[in-house]
């Protein structure tokens, strides 16, 4: 079977943007998130929050920082999961339902100890970073980001 493309199941908003759209369980579904002169793909996990800001693509903010990871409030709003947790590691995307915020962490935060990264309460882990979030670092405060259908 051939890779599916991830536009294939996009839709368009009536802007013409693409937009994330129905899809068959299990397919992957990749993103690019973008912010300032950064880009980074991710493959959205099998979660209701997941699925929710897969709804809501594109998506667009404002970066802000905290210690070495940066958020971003967004439109999506959703509960937080059982699986919730603070503690995250490289490369995992985490949802903040407190604040409505995708948070991505890649090194310490204000919270870290001992090497961990630590976020300020459980949040919902949605994606996992396909490239290396180390990038990160080159983001500032009030970059625009925004949260794509990846290409394929």
């Amino acid at each position: 079977m051939a890779p599916t493309n991830l536009l294939r199941t996009a839709r368009k908003t009536r802007s013409g943007i693409d937009q994330g759209g129905p899809r068959r369980r299990g397919e992957p579904r990749e993103i690019l998130i973008r912010a300032g002169t950064v880009a980074l793909r991710a493959r959205l996990r099998e979660t209701s929050t997941a699925d929710r800001i897969w709804a809501a693509l594109p998506i667009y903010g404002t970066a802000e920082t905290w210690g070495d990871a940066i958020h971003f409030e967004t439109h999506v709003e959703t509960g937080r999961e059982a699986d919730a947790r603070a503690r995250v590691a490289p490369g995992e995307i985490a949802y903040w339902t407190e604040d409505d915020r995708v948070m991505i962490a890649f090194g310490e935060t204000p919270l870290s100890r001992s090497g961990e990264m630590r976020l300020p309460c459980p949040c919902n882990i949605w994606a996992v970073a396909l490239d290396d979030v180390g990038a990160l670092v080159a983001v500032r405060p009030g970059e625009r980001v925004a949260v794509l259908v990846a290409e394929s």
